[in-house]
């Protein structure tokens, strides 16, 4: 590959990086005299001597409380070059039902799909259909470095005369980022009681050697659907289940039979820890009829109609608390940045909430919680379903 291509696809990984995260003080120290470090940083790749740089740790609590290594902004870029890279890649491989971190895809998607499941599976509610749910323990701390490199690596050698990209030298960099240890290089930014009650299972410090990738990395999201490919085609093509989803490592299976739905959670566990070694959550193995409903990706699916969950909607109503308070205490800072903040955090809630019938909840939510001091800088739309800045 002509050097001169590596160098335009950095670039690209740059510009994708600092999408959303132009503000951040990581962003605005990289874009002072960016095009000379990115040179840098491409004699680096080049010559095999680039090494990741130290990621801050810290607990979020939103939604809910989990373990986060936030790459430092250099380090992103590479995730985006190799994302950029190898994703087109995989995307050909993995099967329609696998929803994580995939453009077109998401929660939403995977919502209708299961609504799709049970309507296609009970004849249109006529007749008997169960569900199925599972969960694998720990999944991204639980992940084997060695098994996780070996797939990706197959894969690409597999396309290397296609690959319009150095696959030896890609190799390297993911290699590399998946055999490093995060914790061993890493500022700790929080208390050390935002860890309690975080269970181990779920935290790098106390995964096994060569265990586990860091929440928070682009390149985990997209390696984490890697891991559970073989595992999805084994489940829709050798087991035959046709109504199968998976977002991350919530599984769904949609079938006529209650029985058969038992027998296939054995067969799966030994699947999941012989090839991949991995183990499903034993407190979490669901299995109902249709009519009792299931919870799926922060929604409730009934038969005829679909709720959105009470962990999205207090998740909401804990946001607009926070704005308010903000531009309560802190007027003279609602500007710039923060209005795009804003913006973007009520639209992101209104959009995934207009996918369900809750037109009465956004109006509710907005008139009756949202400050009076908003209604002069931006308008709502009759839907109620988006924020603009008024002209």
């Amino acid at each position: 590959m002509p050097s001169d291509e590596l160098l335009f696809d950095l670039f690209k990984a740059y510009y994708d990086a600092r999408k959303n995260k132009r503000s951040t003080i990581n962003a605005l120290a990289f874009e002072i005299n960016y095009e000379s470090k990115l040179f840098e940083l491409y004699k680096e790749i080049k010559n095999g001597t680039y090494k990741i740089n130290r990621s801050v740790c810290f607990i979020s609590f939103n939604p809910v409380q989990r373990e986060i290594f936030a790459a430092d902004f250099r380090d992103r870029i590479v995730h985006h070059l190799i994302y950029n890279y190898i994703n087109p890649i995989f995307e050909r491989l993995f099967i329609n039902d696998s929803y994580s971190c995939r453009v077109g895809k998401g929660t939403s998607y995977g919502i209708k799909r299961l609504d799709h499941f049970v309507r296609s599976c009970s004849r249109n509610y006529t007749r008997d259909c169960y569900i199925l749910k599972l969960d694998i323990k720990g999944y991204f701390m639980a992940i084997d470095h060695s098994i996780l490199y070996k797939k990706i690596e197959a894969v690409l050698n597999s396309f290397r005369k296609e690959a319009d990209f150095d696959v030896d030298l890609i190799s390297g960099l993911i290699r590399q980022g998946i055999f490093s240890d995060p914790t061993k290089n890493c500022f700790i930014k929080g208390k050390k009681e935002n860890w309690e009650g975080l269970p181990k299972s779920k935290s790098l410090f106390w995964s096994d050697k060569n265990k586990g990738l860091p929440i928070g990395n682009l390149t985990s999201q997209l390696f984490g659907n890697i891991y559970l490919n073989d595992f999805d085609h084994f489940v829709k093509y050798k087991l035959k289940c046709r109504y199968y989803g998976r977002y991350v490592d919530d599984i769904v299976i949609a079938h006529q039979d209650k029985e058969y739905l038992k027998s296939l959670v054995p067969i799966l566990k030994k699947y999941l820890q012989k090839e991949l070694s991995l183990k499903l959550h034993p407190k979490k193995i669901y299995l109902q009829h249709f009519s009792k409903g299931v919870r799926f990706l922060g929604a409730f699916i009934k038969p005829y109609r679909i709720y959105i969950g009470n962990q999205t909607k207090g998740s909401f109503y804990k946001k607009i608390r926070y704005w308010n308070n903000f531009i309560e205490e802190k007027p003279g800072e609602f500007n710039g940045e923060n209005v795009e903040r804003f913006l973007s955090c009520m639209n992101s809630y209104l959009g995934n909430m207009k996918q369900f019938n809750t037109y009465k909840l956004r109006k509710k939510i907005l008139t009756q919680n949202l400050s009076s001091q908003f209604w002069n800088c931006f308008y709502i739309s009759e839907e109620y379903d988006k924020l603009t800045i008024n002209k």
